[in-house]
């Protein structure tokens, strides 16, 4: 039995600094589903303010960049709060205290996903706007992955 999303969610990619993230993470958003992204802070859009296209971002988007519709705002504690008002539930994907298990999470049937940069994670202002945080556990003696690869294990695992 395959697993499918539910029927809305979306992703928000805050402050990533790599334009190779930022296209991976489009490209595992189209394949699962995902009906938008939003970019905010400093994270690289498709476009670039000239309206060129971002060749390292479409470079490992192989073209999902074109097919997922995607928005950019400046701050992200602002984006939260419109999305909230929009019915959304926000999770915060970070390690933190409060973070339970991803696989004990439950989905909403419209949820943002939230992700950070790769070194800081997400702010602690950002974290507070969340409505839940989730982490993935970690075994080895590297505290985290990279941020497209938990997009992946975030997007695939959130089954119905």
């Amino acid at each position: 039995m395959s697993r499918v999303l539910p029927k809305e969610v979306a992703v928000l990619l805050h402050d990533i600094r790599s334009t190779h993230n930022v296209g991976s993470i489009f490209r595992t958003a189209d394949a699962a589903g995902v009906v938008r992204v939003y970019l905010s802070g400093y994270t690289p859009t498709p476009i670039d303010r000239f309206g060129r296209a971002q060749k390292d971002v479409a470079k490992t988007a192989l073209g999902a960049e074109k097919y997922i519709p995607w928005e950019y705002f400046v701050s992200a504690s602002r984006l939260i709060s419109k999305l909230k008002k929009e019915g959304w539930y926000v999770v915060g994907v970070e390690q933190d205290v409060r973070a339970l298990d991803y696989r004990k999470s439950k989905v909403k049937e419209k949820t943002v996903f939230v992700f950070g940069n790769e070194v800081a994670g997400i702010s602690k202002e950002v974290r507070k706007r969340c409505d839940e945080l989730i982490e993935i556990p970690m075994h080895g003696k590297k505290e985290s992955l990279n941020v497209s690869v938990t997009a992946g294990i975030i997007l695939f695992s959130r089954g119905t």
